[in-house]
């Protein structure tokens, strides 16, 4: 019960609109008090609470993640909540005792085999005993004399406030905890769309990628950065294991390769990996040899997502389709030689023969190349040949760009949607085939396909557009801005020594910080004492430079709230060195000086906009600075903004948008882009439980 309204607070403060309430429901194991745990069923801790979720008595059910039966039953869906405790266990003594009063022969209180055996190796001669109840019974009898020591998962110790009743932690590497230890999950039917839509804030897209053909060097840069911030890659064995080594050192690494006749895994274990790990809120990259379309069962794995109501986005990658003849000059298109060429398998389902006849490749999917010009005349001449007119095709419009365009018709009424889908020639393939009438989800996620304008300069871009990826948006990179150092301040700079303080108030300040000093060859070593506006600042500081701030308010992200913290902590007649943008303006150095500080003001960079032509289209947009506010406004118009979401990160940034008459949907609670890109997702959350 407490874990579980603890959930619910945190969930309600996300999500103003949803409103719960919390019913006791009583489960096997809380009323059999005498089965051994280690001799207990699988659903022991759940089965009522399915049973309540099943027949709608209750929507959901929160447990400990790891009480849940593997596999969960089919008819319910699952997710874990993103706020863990600490996964190990801990050793716990009666109220008083201490770990060197405990008795040669100690008797342990034991609720699973893996606690049995740490017990026996850490405790020879000990005698073990099943110890059954909830915490606080699991303690009166330990504090009745009942037991000499339990082994208990510090979790639940901590979010009851029993902290203190912990003797000894136990290290990891000790006692590996179960998977789920320290995670809380939440079942539910698996066609609520109502809990679906609020699981979308807490997992990200699955990402497909292609690892390119033979060497690592054939993956594409997409493909690279996926791996780089993943939890989890799914990799199969046709690809450059040198390629695993983008994965963080702390990524899970399974290998899932298939091979003619003799599978590593089968697809429906690997698909439900792919589930698993998407429903604990994990990163995943599935990566796959090649291009993950080409014969790469790319679709019974998306389809199993779909059914779920997990998003996931598609990486293709060079296939060695291309290795085999771009790279040889065996070229499959050549001027006078070849218009085009047949892809197949001679491999039917079950690695059977297929035919490659004739009539076998009549069945093909047909694609072409710059065919929007002459769509009339290719459709009549595929019909001329005893194509059916009702055959479907579709076009792809800038394929792989932001604003790639499928349009669905039928070869009778090629012409007419080519001519009203590409309107300005845009480059367009031509699909045509019963392929034409299938493709994948774009709704999927909290952000469900909607295009995100990021207006924010060129060092915010990745992380605010990976934000956006894996909630199951589409990022669309217009920096608005370029921050440029200004060479006068390079002398500060290289005397920052003679400062008590640095004061740094956006990420930016502080990349421009260490670029200018990596150019004027000044040891890092020398920067003062560093205050900082918020989190995202403190980050880049740690990021860029290695150093860890010396102050950070504790709420009010920005010069404000920085001004407040830094009067506590700075003393009269300090000296501050206050680095800013041209933007920023001179209050917090205004604000310091009246706390009797010692001010330099520097301008340390200035904001240059950058131009585009006509805006792109968009369905949201995030600003992350008055600058970028002033540049949109100036490039494109306020009026432009009519019916579009905005969001803003800070409060200056937000008074920009109000002094244009822009409303602000969604202010930024937090100081980072990240931080930004969440707030949006659970604004169109919210909106979807209205």
């Amino acid at each position: 019960m407490s874990q579980t309204r603890e959930a619910v607070v945190r969930i309600e403060k996300i999500l103003p609109r949803a409103r719960f309430d919390v019913v006791a429901v009583e489960t096997p194991g809380d009323r059999d008090r005498v089965t051994d745990l280690r001799d207990s069923p699988p659903d022991f801790f759940t089965r009522d609470l399915d049973a309540a979720v099943r027949s709608g008595a209750v929507d959901g059910a929160i447990h400990s993640a790891k009480d849940l039966p593997d596999p969960v039953s089919p008819d319910l869906d699952w997710f874990w909540l993103p706020w863990a405790e600490d996964a190990r266990d801990a050793i716990v003594l009666p109220a008083g005792r201490t770990m060197a009063g405990l008795p040669a022969a100690p008797v342990v209180g034991i609720s699973s085999e893996r606690r049995a055996a740490y017990g026996r190796e850490r405790f020879p001669g000990a005698v073990l005993r099943p110890i059954r109840g909830n915490i606080e019974e699991r303690l009166a009898q330990l504090d009745a004399g009942d037991f000499d020591l339990t082994i208990l998962a510090a979790a639940g110790l901590l979010r009851l406030g029993l902290a203190a009743r912990i003797a000894e932690w136990i290290p990891l590497e000790s006692l590996p905890p179960p998977e789920g230890q320290g995670h809380l999950a939440l079942t539910f039917r698996q066609d609520d769309r109502r809990v679906r839509a609020l699981r979308n804030l807490f997992v990200h897209a699955v990402t497909f990628a292609g690892a390119g053909a033979g060497s690592a060097e054939a993956c594409t840069v997409a493909g690279v950065e996926a791996l780089r911030r993943c939890d989890v890659c799914l990799f199969d064995s046709l690809m450059d294991p040198a390629l695993l080594s983008e994965a963080p050192e702390t990524a899970l690494r399974v290998d899932v390769g298939k091979r003619c006749g003799a599978p590593t895994l089968d697809q429906d274990r690997i698909t439900t990996l792919l589930l698993r790990y998407a429903r604990q809120g994990r990163r995943v990259v599935r990566l796959k040899g090649g291009d993950p379309g080409i014969f790469g069962r790319l679709a019974e794995e998306t389809e199993a997502l779909d059914a779920r109501g997990l998003p996931y986005r598609v990486i293709p990658g060079i296939s060695s389709l291309q290795a085999a003849t771009t790279a040889t000059g065996l070229l499959l298109t050549r001027r006078g030689v070849s218009r085009g060429f047949c892809a197949m398998t001679p491999r039917a389902e079950g690695g059977a023969m297929a035919p490659v006849d004739r009539g076998a490749r009549g069945n093909l999917p047909v694609v072409f190349f710059m065919a929007t010009a002459v769509a009339a005349r290719t459709a009549a001449d595929l019909i001329a040949d005893g194509m059916a007119p009702e055959t479907p095709a579709a076009w792809v419009f800038d394929a792989g760009g932001e604003g790639q365009t499928v349009v669905r018709t039928t070869l009778a009424e090629l012409a007419g949607s080519a001519v009203q889908a590409a309107p300005q020639g845009r480059p367009g393939l031509l699909i045509v085939g019963e392929a034409a009438r299938h493709g994948f989800r774009q709704d999927s996620g909290a952000l469900a396909g909607r295009r995100i304008l990021l207006t924010c300069s060129e060092s915010l871009l990745d992380k605010a557009a990976a934000r956006v990826r894996d909630f199951g948006g589409v990022p669309v990179r217009r920096p608005l801005i370029r921050l440029v150092p200004v060479r006068q301040a390079a002398e500060l700079v290289a005397r920052m020594d003679r400062h008590d303080w640095v004061a740094l108030t956006s990420p930016s300040a502080v990349r421009c910080l260490a670029k200018l000093l990596r150019t004027a060859k000044v040891d890092s070593r020398s920067i003062p004492r560093v205050m900082v506006c918020g989190g995202g600042t403190a980050s880049e500081l740690e990021s860029a430079l290695g150093l860890r701030a010396d102050l950070q308010p504790d709420s009010g992200f920005g010069a404000e709230g920085l001004a407040r913290a830094a009067k506590a902590a700075v003393k009269p007649g300090e000296r501050i060195l206050r680095l800013r943008s041209d933007r920023a303006g001179a209050a917090l150095s205004e604000s310091l000086s009246a706390a009797g500080a010692r001010v330099t003001d520097c301008v340390l960079y200035e904001n240059k906009a950058v131009p585009y032509d006509a805006p792109p289209s968009f369905d949201a947009v995030f600003f992350a600075s008055s600058s970028a506010v002033e540049a949109y406004v100036g490039l494109w118009a306020a009026e432009s903004l009519a019916g579009k979401i905005a969001i803003a990160l800070g409060t200056p940034t937000a008074r920009a948008l109000a002094s244009h008459r822009i409303p602000v949907n969604v202010l930024s609670p937090e100081s980072t882009a990240e931080g930004a890109i969440e707030a949006l997702a659970a604004y169109f959350v919210n909106a979807s439980l209205a």
